[in-house]
């Protein structure tokens, strides 16, 4: 438990002997590591005492063509008493490209060694919070990074096959040695029950996704937090530009010097391969995940900000339905936050959720984690709400239609089909995004098409993935198109375009498990960053449609020619209160969020092939009653809201620091 929890009022008095007997407890060891009658694991081991220790694993790739097969480093600390009595312990990994080059974390902590080259501190407060309870942590050095041999491939079987033959050798399949050239084996066997959970943000939790859809024995269970499930998906939205550089450009930025020496001919066929024409190549097919969610055997605790404009909520929306189609267990929680780890937006509910989730699905307890309800979803910014299977049954697909209105631009949408002949049009303007085109959805603006619903009588709840199908007739040979779904009405949301994506670091620190002079298990304590807005963008999707007639190449149009694609939206859970509107906006290019077209097209939809299909929990039936009779419009706020914060463009480093 912390040292200072945030819902748990305590004296000071009180709250220095928890303090104090939670130190005591983590460095006195019992005479045995059974289960508390709780079912929960304690801190009964002693971490100062633990066992850090290094080990070079032999991926069995020659990554950087030196004739010699790779070796990935695994930084180890694991409990001391529990190995001197036989006894072993399951793992808690984390693989990362950043522990050298960038740090991780709100506060970017990076490993530390000492003269002997063995592990001091270990990032985060994995180590610091689970070793006293049972368990062993490995930070693994993704190949090319840190102390690894190897070339980082940026999520193929380089990086994959980092993680993956540590989970084997974990498990008595593969070798290992004491150091990086040596010969000396260092074997597992001993102290490793081989039950491995995976987790991390962002690239360490994509690793994580890679890893599990290998099907590899041993692997019980991972936690991907804001994590890639494809990663064409990461640089590309059916075929539009999410950034303006490819993998080579990340694979350099986390290799190390010595490996950017080595590892040429690995960025060449990265560029080679990544062509920024947006074509799907075999390169991002060999680094697609959700094609192999058939192969997951273990159970996965999904973690994403709505808002994630680097990792974009697409990600864990495709990855959550094709693990739901082949019966994988999961959980999930849906925060208000960008790119943001679960620790830095609601601290003691995850430490107590993800130590029973371990405890569960590593230690075997039967403390019923498994039987609570699949999802957590963040209403506003702290409040949370649960439901015991995600999306809800009763959600259904819904085609929702749009209509011309009295103004250009300014339509309607509803079930109703628009009348034949029905258009609207607009052009691009590359200097404009959809905050810009919310806020003036009501007016007739060049830049984009709006679609309003009437004001709801009843709240109406978006759950899952949807489409929105669009036929265009474009006057130049190109075109990117950008669909949003938008939440008309005043509301306090976390400001997730600010630095800290949603959240406000402070300076006072609360501590979760134990320390040692080198390795502090006291963070920076965080708080909501919240904002008023008169809108909320509840979903995005973004398309070229040189695209309509093959999803995976590009092609020039035709002017004056009608083509019609559907564009995915980014999974969601939001609700639309009564007396808001919900709004539909077709535009072109979203600033800083997709690059623009190679021309400045005008474009024009018919209505009468325009739709969005929308996952609508009550389905047809809930957008109908919520749009019926006669609703109170939301009261507005006395001042203008303050809206979020215009996001800044993202660097294309997953994980990476954005402020």
């Amino acid at each position: 438990m912390p040292i200072r929890a945030r819902r748990t009022p305590m004296s000071s008095r009180a709250l220095a002997m928890a303090a104090t007997a939670a130190l005591m407890a983590a460095v006195v060891p019992p005479a045995s590591a059974q289960a508390a009658p709780s079912g929960e694991s304690r801190p009964v081991y002693s971490y100062d005492n633990a066992v850090r220790e290094s080990v070079w694993v032999d991926t069995g790739l020659d990554g950087d063509r030196d004739g010699r097969t790779d070796r990935v480093a695994a930084d180890i600390v694991r409990p001391r008493e529990a190995a001197q009595r036989g006894r072993k312990v399951p793992v808690i990994m984390d693989a990362s490209p950043y522990y050298s080059c960038c740090g991780r974390g709100n506060e970017s902590q990076k490993k530390t060694y000492d003269a002997n080259g063995d592990p001091v501190r270990f990032p985060l407060y994995y180590d610091n919070y689970f070793v006293p309870r049972g368990y062993a942590f490995v930070a693994v050095d993704l190949a090319g990074t840190s102390r690894s041999d190897g070339c980082d491939d940026v999520g193929g079987r380089s990086d994959i096959q980092s993680a993956k033959a540590v989970v084997d050798w974990l498990n008595g399949r593969g070798r290992a040695y004491t150091t990086r050239t040596g010969t000396e084996r260092a074997r597992a066997t001993g102290w490793s029950t081989g039950d491995t959970g995976m987790i991390g943000k962002s690239w360490d939790g994509t690793v994580a996704n890679g890893v599990a859809a290998t099907g590899v024995e041993g692997l019980r269970t991972i936690v991907p937090i804001g994590a890639i499930s494809s990663w064409y998906d990461y640089y590309f939205a059916q075929g539009a530009p999410l950034y303006d550089s490819g993998p080579d450009r990340l694979s350099h930025y986390v290799n190390t010097p010595e490996a950017r020496t080595r590892c040429a001919h690995v960025q060449q066929r990265l560029l080679d391969g990544a062509p920024r024409t947006g074509d799907r190549t075999p390169l991002w097919d060999a680094r697609d995940y959700v094609k192999d969610a058939h192969k997951v055997r273990a159970s996965v605790f999904v973690v994403h900000g709505q808002q994630d404009l680097n990792v974009r909520a697409k990600h864990f929306g495709q990855w959550w339905d094709a693990l739901a189609e082949h019966g994988v267990e999961r959980k999930i929680w849906l925060s208000q936050t960008g790119h943001v780890d679960p620790f830095d937006f609601r601290r003691a509910d995850w430490v107590r959720t993800l130590h029973r989730w371990f405890d569960h699905y590593l230690l075997g307890y039967d403390n019923g984690v498994d039987r609570e309800p699949m999802a957590d979803i963040e209403r506003a910014p702290d409040q949370w709400s649960t439901d015991r299977v995600w999306p809800p049954r009763a959600t259904a697909a819904t085609t929702l239609r749009p209509g011309t209105g009295a103004a250009p631009g300014v339509g309607t949408l509803g079930v109703t089909p628009a009348r034949p002949g029905a258009t609207e049009t607009f052009t691009d303007d590359p200097t404009l995004g959809e905050l810009d085109w919310a806020a003036h959805i009501d007016a007739p603006t060049p830049a984009k098409a709006g679609f309003v619903s009437r004001p709801l009588t009843r709240d109406l709840r978006l759950s899952g993935s949807s489409t929105v199908t669009v036929t265009a007739t474009p006057n130049t040979t190109s075109a990117h198109l950008s669909a949003v779904l938008v939440d008309l009405g005043p509301a306090t949301i976390r400001d997730y375009g600010s630095a800290g994506e949603g959240i406000t670091t402070l300076t006072g620190r609360t501590c979760w498990g134990a320390s040692t002079s080198g390795d502090s298990a006291c963070f920076k304590e965080t708080e909501a960053k919240t904002t008023d807005v008169g809108f909320t963008v509840l979903s995005r999707g973004w398309a070229d449609l040189g695209n309509w007639a093959d999803e995976n190449r590009g092609r020039p149009l035709t002017p004056g020619k009608a083509h019609t694609l559907t564009l995915d939206l980014a999974a969601a859970d939001h609700v639309v209160p009564a007396g808001h509107r919900l709004a539909l906006v077709v535009g072109g290019t979203d600033r800083d969020l997709i690059g623009p077209p190679s021309t400045k097209p005008t474009l024009t939809l018919d209505l009468t092939r325009t739709s969005a299909r929308l996952a609508l929990v009550g389905g047809v039936r809930a957008f109908l009653r919520a749009t019926s009779g006669t609703a109170h419009p939301a009261a507005p706020r006395t001042a203008p809201p303050a809206g979020v914060t215009t996001p800044r463009p993202v660097p294309p480093i997953p994980g990476g620091s954005t402020r």
